[in-house]
């Protein structure tokens, strides 16, 4: 396989709200994919950070009675902590305060400017306090003038700022839109984005007045760049592609475009639009895919502090005490709203889900086979092969079982497919399983003629098993981990295609019995 470039982003998280279920959720979506085309062999730069700029970083901070640099600050930090917490892979966490990507957004505005893409005009229609976004009268009364996000009224607003011309681009981004339909995922999020852009593109407003802390305009500090701008740069910004001479840009411009940009919903015309516009207008390529996946509730309902239903780093702190981080990525990856509809998160199906899948599934499938090595063969694994050749069982040629799953997921993980990757590899594991069930080596170890047999079937279940504990690696590293070390089979620097071969596994090499996933009972 050819070694290409995979650049998966998250949203930048913006410094005045707390981390949550949705934070993390994004950020290990990103994780499990960057981790996938790690082990395909592909050069891969994951990016998140902290959006720190706005108004309402600087009002947080004077009601906090310090700078509104000391706050970004310490909320940054708290948004870091989530990629040691939960052990994310990311390449680099940028902050929109760093005077790195500080210098580059005015050098793209500035391009801008240059180029007749901005002008300066007087704003006069709807403002989302919350969102900090502008609205069209149009688009107010589609929402009933108030916020999509938060239900606020919105405020009727009249500002001199500078514009971007988003309207000389509606018949490229229809273009776009016409010629990829695989721009915005999932189908119902491109629809959504088809029909706003049927009603015509207005000029956005990209600077504001009415407050201080952001990147000023070039050549006009009265005005800062709007926060959602800022925010958007941060993709090309962390790479140096706004200052073509420097070394960041010489290291890191070979990641551009992004593969994928993976967004909540809520953001998802600034990603689909404007940003698309923005690049056209600098002359830059565009994403390969904007996936913007929905939200989750909790037992039913939206999360909300004051319901106790809100799911904080406390409260998955409690679940990682109880399960393990293997789990909580397995649950909420497989069980994440990736799709178009919100996703509930129940406590009695996370408990469910971990039973039946991980502790039934992988750790009982993984515990009874090494389980047999050790007590039929003294934990030697056994050859496959009877007077050189293999034995084969009607039903079961494993190389090519697994040969076909790793193909499914290789093509899931590469169309960001996650749970569908997954799941192919469960089948393979239930298959084991079934292959278990049917050959009953707890009856041929009866027969001590059939012991080459018996060998052959654990042999079969085992390596199975570590071809498996590969492709799950991405969602549970850390037990496929300690399996692989159980059974003498840690991976090296070998390439994805000679780690999945089949006949990895040595004859005659010592195994341990695992106990993966411990049952739990509340």
């Amino acid at each position: 396989m050819s070694k290409e470039t995979r650049y998966v982003t998250t949203p930048i998280y913006y410094v005045n709200d707390r981390p949550h279920i949705g934070h993390v959720y994004t950020t290990t979506l990103c994780d499990v994919y960057a981790r996938s085309m790690r082990w395909l062999g592909h050069d891969v730069f994951f990016l998140t950070g902290t959006d720190e700029h706005g108004v309402k970083v600087e009002q947080s901070a004077i009601e906090r009675g310090v700078s509104p640099q000391e706050l970004a600050d310490k909320n940054s930090a708290e948004f870091r902590s989530i990629m040691g917490i939960f052990e994310l892979t990311n390449d680099e966490f940028i902050r929109t305060t760093d005077p790195e990507h500080t210098k580059q957004v005015q050098a793209f505005v500035s391009t801008l400017l240059e180029r007749g893409d901005i002008y300066l005009g007087t704003f006069e229609g709807w403002y989302d306090e919350g969102q900090e976004e502008y609205h069209t009268e149009t688009s107010a009364r589609d929402l009933e003038y108030k916020s999509p996000i938060s239900g606020k009224p919105l405020v009727r607003s009249s500002e001199k700022n500078y514009y971007f011309k988003l309207s000389a681009y509606q018949e490229r981004i229809e273009t776009l839109f016409a010629e990829q339909p695989n721009l915005v995922r999932p189908e119902s999020r491109f629809n959504e984005v088809l029909g706003r852009l049927r009603e015509g593109l207005q000029d956005v407003p990209i600077s504001r007045t009415n407050f201080s802390w952001g990147i000023p305009m070039p050549s006009d500090e009265e005005h800062v760049i709007y926060v959602w701008i800022d925010a958007l740069f941060n993709y090309i910004t962390a790479l140096g592609l706004g200052d073509s001479e420097s070394t960041l840009c010489k290291d890191r411009e070979k990641y551009w475009p992004a593969a994928y940009h993976v967004i909540g919903k809520e953001i998802l015309w600034f990603h689909a639009v404007i940003w698309p516009a923005v690049l056209m207008a600098l002359e830059l390529p565009l994403p390969n895919c904007i996936f913007a996946h929905s939200f989750w509730i909790s037992e039913g309902k939206k999360m909300s502090k004051s319901m106790g239903n809100f799911i904080d780093l406390e409260m998955i702190d409690s679940y990682l005490e109880t399960y393990g981080m293997d789990a909580w990525r397995y649950y909420i990856v497989t069980q994440g709203p990736l799709g178009a509809s919100d996703a509930d998160f129940v406590a009695e199906k996370f408990q469910d889900l971990y039973n039946a899948h991980l502790v039934n599934t992988v750790g009982n499938c993984t515990s009874r086979v090494t389980a047999m090595i050790g007590k039929y063969f003294n934990g030697a694994v056994q050859p496959e092969t009877k007077d050189g050749a293999r034995i084969v069982f009607g039903g079961f040629d494993w190389p090519e079982k697994c040969k076909a799953t790793i193909y499914s997921w290789t093509s899931s993980m590469e169309s960001f497919s996650l749970s569908q990757a997954i799941e192919s590899v469960m089948v393979l594991i239930r298959e084991v399983d079934v292959f278990i069930n049917e050959t009953a080596p707890f009856k041929l170890a009866k027969d001590e003629s059939k012991t080459p047999e018996l060998g052959a079937i654990l042999y079969q279940c085992l390596e199975t098993l570590r071809i498996a504990s590969i492709l799950l690696d991405p969602v549970i590293p850390i037990k496929m981990n300690e399996f692989r070390t159980a059974i003498c089979a840690e991976t090296t620097n070998h390439t994805f295609e000679k780690e999945t071969a089949w006949g990895g596994l040595e004859a005659g090499i010592k195994i341990e019995k695992v106990a993966l996933f411990p049952r739990v009972t509340t």
